[in-house]
């Protein structure tokens, strides 16, 4: 449909509009990289503050009037910090890989593009990264809301000295992909077991007949799909891209609202940042009631709890049959309420460990 004389002058005061907005906007980013420059000058290049950079990201929420939605407005925010933050303390994260995970995904949501992203092998291995130095921080999965905890990363807050930093709650697409065109072509279907199990509906009622195959991540199943003529794989979007397939069908997840839950493990937590979380890993002692009477302190103190797990108490000595209970709390451990209950828990409990205080995920 051709213009009108009058859209097309309108059209072209509109687009003068926007480049000198965009124009604007370019200053206005590098005013705010020098800023940041000088932060990290005088704060000799440690400026990564988890705990300021979720006040930003909260203070875009409450400021977003539209029409930019609000999450791609944090997102946006997002990345720029993660630019200005590359001038002065270039980073590495450590992540569950290889590329193309749903790890991979969370590292990216809560850092930026900037950071140098470190794949490795196995959850184990990025804990290993960040305390040996080779990574300022790593991106591990701790829970699925259908699946439930992942055993290997609470075992390893227990037995390490790194602290959680951080999270970020990523909801899980599952996305059916191949080098194919259709449904009807497909012979294979390769997957983690997790997200074999989170799609079984869909996949009975839909592929009931084709084979399914469990392997070490979804990653590695897009990779075979890509190999192997004839073989799908279910797996994120990342993964498609990055291995050039086809999604052929997409949200296959049998709970639209299915999310994973990472943590971002440091050598340190973070201060205050106005809503936050407290994670710790407790024992008790031996005698009736003992449960009751570790979470007392919290209940006296108002603090709420949101999250309570037990697991065997693997690395502290104990029977085979000792457990340890990982705990997550309302409110930084700094916060008065918090730190009385804390201390209070200390004096009735068998073992204490506090894991970190973090900013709630914003989005």
């Amino acid at each position: 449909m051709s213009e009108t004389p009058e859209q097309s002058a309108e059209l072209a005061q509109l687009r003068a509009g926007i480049d000198a907005l965009d124009t604007e906007l370019l200053r206005l980013i590098n005013e705010r990289a020098k800023l940041a420059q000088r932060v990290g000058q005088i704060k000799n290049g440690a400026i990564y503050r988890p705990e300021r950079e979720a006040q930003v990201l909260r203070r875009v929420a409450e400021r977003n009037s539209g029409p930019m939605p609000l999450e791609s407005a944090q997102r946006i925010v997002r990345e720029i910090m993660s630019a200005c933050l590359a001038l002065e303390q270039p980073l590495t994260v450590s992540y569950l890989g290889p590329a193309g995970t749903y790890s991979e995904s969370a590292a990216r949501k809560h850092f930026g593009g900037a950071p140098t992203l470190q794949a490795c092998p196995a959850i184990d291995d990025v804990f290993r990264a960040v305390e040996s130095g080779n990574a300022h921080y790593g991106v591990v999965p701790v829970e699925n809301s259908t699946e439930g905890a992942v055993g290997r990363s609470l075992d390893l807050l227990l037995s390490t000295s790194l602290q959680i930093c951080g999270e970020v709650n990523l909801p899980i697409h599952h996305n059916l992909m191949g080098a194919l065109d259709s449904l009807p072509a497909a012979k294979k279907v390769y997957s983690h077991a997790q997200s074999l199990g989170q799609c079984h509906e869909w996949l009975n009622r839909n592929l009931p007949n084709v084979p399914r195959v469990s392997v070490a991540s979804n990653a590695e199943a897009a990779r075979l799909a890509a190999a192997e003529e004839g073989a799908c794989a279910i797996a994120g979007e990342a993964a498609a891209e990055l291995y050039k397939l086809n999604i052929l069908a997409a949200n296959i997840e049998d709970d639209p609202q299915n999310t994973t839950r990472f943590v971002i493990v440091a050598d340190h937590d973070a201060a205050p940042s106005g809503k936050d979380k407290t994670s710790l890993v407790c024992s008790t002692l031996n005698r009736p009631g003992a449960v009751h009477e570790m979470l007392g302190p919290l209940a006296r103190n108002g603090v709420s709890m949101s999250h309570f797990e037990s697991r065997p108490a693997k690395g502290l000595g104990g029977s085979r049959w000792e457990y340890v209970f990982y705990i997550d709390i309302d409110g930084h451990r700094l916060d008065p309420a918090v730190a009385k209950a804390l201390g209070e828990l200390r004096e009735v409990a068998g073992y204490v460990k506090e894991l970190g205080s973090y900013p709630v995920a914003v989005y």
